[in-house]
Protein backbone atom coordinates (compact mmCIF):
# COMPACT_ATOMS: atom_id res chain seq x y z
CA UNK A 1 0.00 0.00 0.00
CA UNK A 2 1.43 3.25 -0.82
CA UNK A 3 2.22 5.88 1.99
CA UNK A 4 0.14 8.88 0.10
CA UNK A 5 -2.80 5.94 0.09
CA UNK A 6 -2.77 5.06 3.36
CA UNK A 7 -2.39 8.82 5.17
CA UNK A 8 -5.28 9.28 3.04
CA UNK A 9 -7.47 6.34 4.50
CA UNK A 10 -5.90 7.36 7.68
CA UNK A 11 -7.79 10.38 7.54
CA UNK A 12 -10.61 9.26 6.25
CA UNK A 13 -11.01 6.98 9.35
CA UNK A 14 -9.98 10.25 11.69
CA UNK A 15 -12.95 12.17 9.80
CA UNK A 16 -15.53 9.38 10.27
CA UNK A 17 -14.36 9.24 13.93
CA UNK A 18 -15.48 13.18 14.22
CA UNK A 19 -18.41 12.50 12.55
CA UNK A 20 -18.99 10.12 15.54
CA UNK A 21 -17.47 12.77 18.28
CA UNK A 22 -20.04 15.55 16.91
CA UNK A 23 -22.97 13.04 17.11
CA UNK A 24 -22.68 12.38 20.81
CA UNK A 25 -21.70 16.12 21.44
CA UNK A 26 -25.05 16.83 19.75
CA UNK A 27 -27.00 14.05 21.99
CA UNK A 28 -25.43 15.11 24.74
CA UNK A 29 -26.15 18.89 24.60
CA UNK A 30 -29.66 18.04 23.80
CA UNK A 31 -29.81 16.08 27.44
CA UNK A 32 -27.81 18.99 29.08
CA UNK A 33 -29.04 21.50 27.53
CA UNK A 34 -32.94 20.61 28.41
CA UNK A 35 -32.03 19.84 32.03
CA UNK A 36 -29.38 22.65 33.00
CA UNK A 37 -30.44 25.62 30.51
CA UNK A 38 -29.53 27.00 27.22
CA UNK A 39 -27.75 30.13 28.67
CA UNK A 40 -26.05 28.01 31.31
CA UNK A 41 -25.29 25.45 29.46
CA UNK A 42 -23.40 27.73 27.03
CA UNK A 43 -21.33 29.09 30.06
CA UNK A 44 -19.81 25.72 30.74
CA UNK A 45 -19.27 24.93 27.13
CA UNK A 46 -17.35 28.30 27.12
CA UNK A 47 -15.47 28.27 29.98
CA UNK A 48 -14.11 24.64 29.28
CA UNK A 49 -13.10 25.50 25.76
CA UNK A 50 -11.62 28.68 27.41
CA UNK A 51 -9.50 26.79 29.87
CA UNK A 52 -8.57 24.81 26.95
CA UNK A 53 -7.31 27.39 25.34
CA UNK A 54 -5.42 28.96 28.13
CA UNK A 55 -3.45 25.70 28.00
CA UNK A 56 -2.22 25.52 24.52
CA UNK A 57 -1.34 29.12 24.47
CA UNK A 58 0.61 29.01 27.90
CA UNK A 59 2.13 25.68 26.81
CA UNK A 60 3.27 26.21 23.35
CA UNK A 61 4.21 29.76 23.92
CA UNK A 62 4.70 30.78 27.40
CA UNK A 63 1.28 33.42 27.26
CA UNK A 64 -1.52 33.42 28.74
CA UNK A 65 -3.20 35.47 26.12
CA UNK A 66 -2.87 34.83 21.95
CA UNK A 67 0.75 35.72 20.88
CA UNK A 68 1.03 38.16 17.90
CA UNK A 69 -2.45 39.02 17.91
CA UNK A 70 -3.26 42.67 16.84
CA UNK A 71 -6.35 44.82 17.15
CA UNK A 72 -8.06 44.10 13.93
CA UNK A 73 -7.35 40.12 14.76
CA UNK A 74 -9.19 40.34 18.35
CA UNK A 75 -12.11 42.21 16.42
CA UNK A 76 -12.57 39.84 14.06
CA UNK A 77 -12.46 36.91 15.97
CA UNK A 78 -14.05 38.45 18.84
CA UNK A 79 -17.41 39.40 16.30
CA UNK A 80 -17.05 35.73 14.70
CA UNK A 81 -17.65 34.72 18.76
CA UNK A 82 -20.80 36.73 19.18
CA UNK A 83 -22.30 35.66 16.01
CA UNK A 84 -21.05 32.14 16.04
CA UNK A 85 -20.85 31.17 19.59
CA UNK A 86 -23.42 33.36 21.71
CA UNK A 87 -26.06 33.85 19.23
CA UNK A 88 -25.44 30.60 17.34
CA UNK A 89 -24.96 28.09 19.75
CA UNK A 90 -27.84 30.11 21.89
CA UNK A 91 -30.34 28.93 18.81
CA UNK A 92 -29.38 25.49 18.10
CA UNK A 93 -29.44 24.66 21.68
CA UNK A 94 -32.88 26.24 22.34
CA UNK A 95 -33.69 24.58 18.82
CA UNK A 96 -32.73 21.08 20.44
CA UNK A 97 -35.22 21.80 23.45
CA UNK A 98 -37.84 22.25 20.86
CA UNK A 99 -37.46 19.48 18.26
CA UNK A 100 -34.30 17.46 19.09
CA UNK A 101 -30.46 17.62 17.96
CA UNK A 102 -31.63 14.97 15.36
CA UNK A 103 -33.35 18.11 13.40
CA UNK A 104 -31.06 20.82 15.06
CA UNK A 105 -28.37 18.53 13.20
CA UNK A 106 -30.45 18.76 10.09
CA UNK A 107 -30.68 22.25 10.16
CA UNK A 108 -27.09 23.00 10.71
CA UNK A 109 -26.46 21.76 7.30
CA UNK A 110 -27.24 24.79 5.87
CA UNK A 111 -23.77 26.36 7.32
CA UNK A 112 -22.12 25.69 3.94
CA UNK A 113 -24.55 27.24 2.11
CA UNK A 114 -24.88 30.29 4.55
CA UNK A 115 -20.74 30.18 4.20
CA UNK A 116 -20.54 30.39 0.56
CA UNK A 117 -23.08 33.67 0.97
CA UNK A 118 -20.92 35.42 3.59
CA UNK A 119 -18.01 34.71 1.50
CA UNK A 120 -19.81 36.31 -1.92
CA UNK A 121 -20.47 39.34 0.41
CA UNK A 122 -17.42 39.71 2.27
CA UNK A 123 -14.73 38.21 0.61
CA UNK A 124 -15.65 38.75 -3.16
CA UNK A 125 -15.69 35.19 -3.99
CA UNK A 126 -17.75 33.81 -6.64
CA UNK A 127 -20.64 31.50 -6.41
CA UNK A 128 -20.49 28.94 -9.10
CA UNK A 129 -23.59 27.14 -10.48
CA UNK A 130 -22.17 23.48 -7.92
CA UNK A 131 -22.80 25.80 -5.19
CA UNK A 132 -26.29 26.74 -6.24
CA UNK A 133 -27.08 23.51 -7.19
CA UNK A 134 -25.42 22.02 -4.14
CA UNK A 135 -28.05 24.59 -1.97
CA UNK A 136 -30.80 23.19 -3.42
CA UNK A 137 -30.01 19.73 -2.83
CA UNK A 138 -29.45 20.65 0.70
CA UNK A 139 -32.61 22.71 1.02
CA UNK A 140 -34.21 19.62 -0.63
CA UNK A 141 -33.64 17.25 1.85
CA UNK A 142 -34.74 19.50 4.71
CA UNK A 143 -37.80 20.27 2.94
CA UNK A 144 -38.67 16.91 2.85
CA UNK A 145 -37.75 16.42 6.43
CA UNK A 146 -40.03 18.91 7.56
CA UNK A 147 -42.47 19.41 5.17
CA UNK A 148 -45.76 16.58 5.23
CA UNK A 149 -49.11 16.19 5.07
CA UNK A 150 -51.28 16.28 7.77
CA UNK A 151 -54.93 14.94 8.13
CA UNK A 152 -56.14 17.39 5.53
CA UNK A 153 -54.08 16.32 2.93
CA UNK A 154 -52.17 19.95 2.91
CA UNK A 155 -48.36 20.44 3.26
CA UNK A 156 -47.57 21.33 6.42
CA UNK A 157 -44.59 21.64 8.73
CA UNK A 158 -44.14 18.70 11.08
CA UNK A 159 -42.28 21.01 13.66
CA UNK A 160 -43.04 23.90 15.65
CA UNK A 161 -41.83 26.59 13.37
CA UNK A 162 -40.34 28.11 16.12
CA UNK A 163 -38.05 25.10 16.61
CA UNK A 164 -37.52 25.82 12.49
CA UNK A 165 -36.50 29.40 12.84
CA UNK A 166 -33.94 28.98 15.67
CA UNK A 167 -32.45 26.37 13.81
CA UNK A 168 -32.31 28.20 10.30
CA UNK A 169 -30.96 31.28 12.49
CA UNK A 170 -28.16 28.77 13.92
CA UNK A 171 -26.97 27.09 10.65
CA UNK A 172 -26.45 31.20 9.20
CA UNK A 173 -24.58 32.26 12.54
CA UNK A 174 -22.43 28.85 11.91
CA UNK A 175 -21.84 29.82 8.09
CA UNK A 176 -21.71 33.60 8.88
CA UNK A 177 -19.44 33.29 11.88
CA UNK A 178 -17.05 30.95 10.21
CA UNK A 179 -16.21 33.37 7.38
CA UNK A 180 -15.32 35.88 9.99
CA UNK A 181 -13.05 33.91 11.69
CA UNK A 182 -11.20 33.72 8.41
CA UNK A 183 -11.24 37.13 8.00
CA UNK A 184 -9.74 37.06 12.05
CA UNK A 185 -7.49 34.52 11.16
CA UNK A 186 -5.83 36.17 8.08
CA UNK A 187 -5.60 39.02 10.05
CA UNK A 188 -3.69 36.81 12.90
CA UNK A 189 -1.16 35.10 10.26
CA UNK A 190 -0.41 39.03 9.10
CA UNK A 191 0.31 40.04 12.11
CA UNK A 192 2.63 36.85 13.21
CA UNK A 193 6.34 37.68 12.28
CA UNK A 194 7.44 35.46 9.27
CA UNK A 195 10.63 33.62 11.61
CA UNK A 196 7.78 32.91 14.43
CA UNK A 197 5.29 31.64 11.91
CA UNK A 198 6.61 27.86 11.83
CA UNK A 199 6.22 27.98 15.50
CA UNK A 200 2.62 29.37 15.40
CA UNK A 201 1.08 27.89 12.36
CA UNK A 202 -0.47 24.91 14.07
CA UNK A 203 -1.69 26.87 16.82
CA UNK A 204 -3.59 29.80 14.83
CA UNK A 205 -6.98 27.87 14.92
CA UNK A 206 -6.51 27.38 18.83
CA UNK A 207 -5.35 30.70 19.65
CA UNK A 208 -8.21 31.53 17.48
CA UNK A 209 -11.15 30.00 19.23
CA UNK A 210 -9.78 31.09 22.22
CA UNK A 211 -10.65 34.52 21.59
CA UNK A 212 -13.94 33.38 19.98
CA UNK A 213 -14.76 31.94 23.63
CA UNK A 214 -13.97 35.02 25.65
CA UNK A 215 -16.83 36.81 23.80
CA UNK A 216 -18.94 34.22 23.33
CA UNK A 217 -18.50 33.28 27.37
CA UNK A 218 -18.92 37.05 27.75
CA UNK A 219 -22.17 37.41 26.32
CA UNK A 220 -23.78 34.63 28.14
CA UNK A 221 -22.45 36.21 31.69
CA UNK A 222 -23.97 39.33 31.03
CA UNK A 223 -27.26 37.39 29.60
CA UNK A 224 -27.34 35.06 33.35
CA UNK A 225 -26.55 38.46 35.11
CA UNK A 226 -29.12 40.74 33.31
CA UNK A 227 -31.98 38.19 33.30
CA UNK A 228 -30.92 36.98 37.32
CA UNK A 229 -29.85 33.41 36.53
CA UNK A 230 -25.98 34.55 37.67
CA UNK A 231 -26.42 32.95 41.25
CA UNK A 232 -28.12 29.88 39.94
CA UNK A 233 -25.04 29.25 37.99
CA UNK A 234 -22.91 26.84 40.24
CA UNK A 235 -26.49 24.91 41.45
CA UNK A 236 -26.64 24.10 37.83
CA UNK A 237 -24.25 21.28 37.94
CA UNK A 238 -26.31 19.61 40.98
CA UNK A 239 -28.75 17.94 38.01
CA UNK A 240 -26.49 14.61 37.60
CA UNK A 241 -27.94 13.92 33.95
CA UNK A 242 -27.63 17.36 33.05
CA UNK A 243 -23.91 16.97 34.15
CA UNK A 244 -23.51 13.53 32.36
CA UNK A 245 -24.82 15.30 28.98
CA UNK A 246 -22.63 18.42 29.50
CA UNK A 247 -19.63 15.77 29.81
CA UNK A 248 -20.36 14.05 27.08
CA UNK A 249 -20.97 17.51 25.10
CA UNK A 250 -18.00 18.45 26.34
CA UNK A 251 -15.07 15.71 25.22
CA UNK A 252 -16.64 15.06 22.49
CA UNK A 253 -17.00 18.78 21.09
CA UNK A 254 -14.01 21.32 22.35
CA UNK A 255 -12.29 18.27 24.49
CA UNK A 256 -10.70 16.57 21.52
CA UNK A 257 -13.39 16.46 18.37
CA UNK A 258 -11.75 19.77 17.39
CA UNK A 259 -8.51 18.40 17.62
CA UNK A 260 -9.08 15.49 15.25
CA UNK A 261 -11.25 17.58 12.60
CA UNK A 262 -7.65 19.49 12.03
CA UNK A 263 -5.80 16.59 12.10
CA UNK A 264 -7.91 14.63 9.73
CA UNK A 265 -7.63 17.48 7.29
CA UNK A 266 -3.84 16.81 7.77
CA UNK A 267 -3.85 13.50 6.28
CA UNK A 268 -6.85 13.64 3.91
CA UNK A 269 -8.11 16.37 1.36
CA UNK A 270 -10.40 19.41 3.38
CA UNK A 271 -13.28 17.97 0.58
CA UNK A 272 -13.28 14.80 1.89
CA UNK A 273 -12.73 15.08 5.74
CA UNK A 274 -15.73 18.06 5.31
CA UNK A 275 -18.16 15.23 4.00
CA UNK A 276 -17.50 12.34 6.07
CA UNK A 277 -17.51 15.12 8.85
CA UNK A 278 -21.28 16.24 7.91
CA UNK A 279 -22.63 12.70 8.38
CA UNK A 280 -23.98 13.76 11.67
CA UNK A 281 -27.42 14.09 10.48
CA UNK A 282 -27.75 10.66 9.50
CA UNK A 283 -25.55 9.11 12.09
CA UNK A 284 -27.64 10.66 14.66
CA UNK A 285 -31.05 9.20 13.50
CA UNK A 286 -30.33 5.70 15.29
CA UNK A 287 -29.12 7.00 18.42
CA UNK A 288 -31.93 9.23 18.49
CA UNK A 289 -34.33 6.55 18.50
CA UNK A 290 -32.62 4.58 21.10
CA UNK A 291 -32.26 7.38 23.50
CA UNK A 292 -35.17 10.05 23.14
CA UNK A 293 -37.51 7.40 21.68
CA UNK A 294 -38.00 9.51 18.54
CA UNK A 295 -39.89 7.98 16.01
CA UNK A 296 -37.63 7.65 12.29
CA UNK A 297 -39.91 7.68 9.21
CA UNK A 298 -38.20 6.75 5.79
CA UNK A 299 -39.10 10.63 5.20
CA UNK A 300 -37.00 11.77 7.51
CA UNK A 301 -34.18 9.43 6.77
CA UNK A 302 -34.45 10.39 2.75
CA UNK A 303 -34.47 14.14 3.92
CA UNK A 304 -31.45 13.73 5.49
CA UNK A 305 -29.27 11.61 3.53
CA UNK A 306 -30.36 14.15 0.28
CA UNK A 307 -28.93 16.93 3.16
CA UNK A 308 -25.72 15.07 3.60
CA UNK A 309 -25.14 14.77 -0.33
CA UNK A 310 -25.72 18.58 -0.52
CA UNK A 311 -23.39 19.41 1.73
CA UNK A 312 -21.03 17.10 0.05
CA UNK A 313 -21.68 18.63 -3.36
CA UNK A 314 -20.20 21.88 -1.66
CA UNK A 315 -16.50 20.34 -1.29
CA UNK A 316 -16.52 18.29 -3.84
CA UNK A 317 -17.44 19.25 -6.89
Amino acid sequence: MQPEYLAMLIGEFIALFVAILWTACALGSEAGSKRIGVPMYNVWIQLFSLCVGLVICWGTSGHLLPPYADRATWLFLLLSGVVGFFIGDYCLYKCYSLIGSRFGQLFMTLAPMFSAFAAWVMLGQTLSWCSLLAMGVTLGGIALSVVGRGADRKLSFQLPLKGILLGIVAGICQGVGLIISKLGMDSYQAAVPVGAWSKMANFVPFYSNMIRCIAGLTCFLFLLTFTGQLKTLHGSLRDKKGVLGLAVAVICGPGIGVGFSLLAVQYTSAGIASTLMALTPVLILLPSHLIFKEKISKQSIIGACISVIGVSMFFLL
